[in-house]
């Protein structure tokens, strides 16, 4: 019992306080010998209700060892007028960003980009068989298909290029493919 009371009397001597911040939490640290290997302990002790989320970043850096000095009243400073000044930038951007809605009109077809948009489907499109391929069953005829010769398919495929126009979707079955051929497209 002793052993334990002379332990838990140690941790709260040992402790240095290493700063608070805004909200009243404070911060400290105790270095204590485990296994042989001096080890530094580092803890919050909060003012009020416990809440984690109100303890800010370089705080939370230090308690997980990430820094290795703690925050100082300066540097909490001079991060909170900073983040205040990206808060108001925000805000100033937001709102031109209104005005210059504002000032365009609904007149503008709206584009957007969001998870909502479906591929753009054209190039796909192009690339279906035409109609005078298939038989009217719906079904390639295969007596036809086994007469068509390699150089024939390469005329179509290149007939097929000209007609289309140029897209920077790829195109094509694999059919005109030729390693080492491709550039991007200027």
């Amino acid at each position: 019992m002793s052993r334990i009371w002379s332990r838990l009397s140690a941790m709260l001597r040992n402790r240095t306080f290493m700063g608070a911040d805004k909200a009243g939490n404070q911060y400290y640290v105790r270095t204590e010998q485990i296994d042989g290997i001096m080890k530094e302990k580092r803890w919050v002790e909060f003012k009020g209700e416990v809440d984690s989320t109100s303890i800010p970043v370089e705080w939370i850096c230090w308690l997980n060892g990430q820094r290795k000095v703690a925050p100082t009243p300066e540097e909490m400073a001079i991060l909170e007028a900073r983040r205040q000044r990206v808060k108001e930038n925000v805000a100033l951007l937001k709102k031109e960003e209104e005005e210059k809605k504002a000032r365009e009109g609904s007149g503008r077809k709206i584009t957007s980009m969001g998870k909502g948009d479906g591929p753009d489907l054209k190039s796909f499109i192009q690339q279906l068989p035409v109609a005078s391929e298939v038989d009217k069953s719906g079904e390639a005829s295969e007596a036809t298909s086994s007469k068509r010769t390699k150089t024939q398919e390469e005329k179509e495929v290149q007939d097929q290029a000209k007609q289309e126009p140029e897209s920077a979707e790829p195109t094509g079955s694999g059919a005109s493919f030729r390693p080492g051929t491709w550039q991007p497209p200027t």
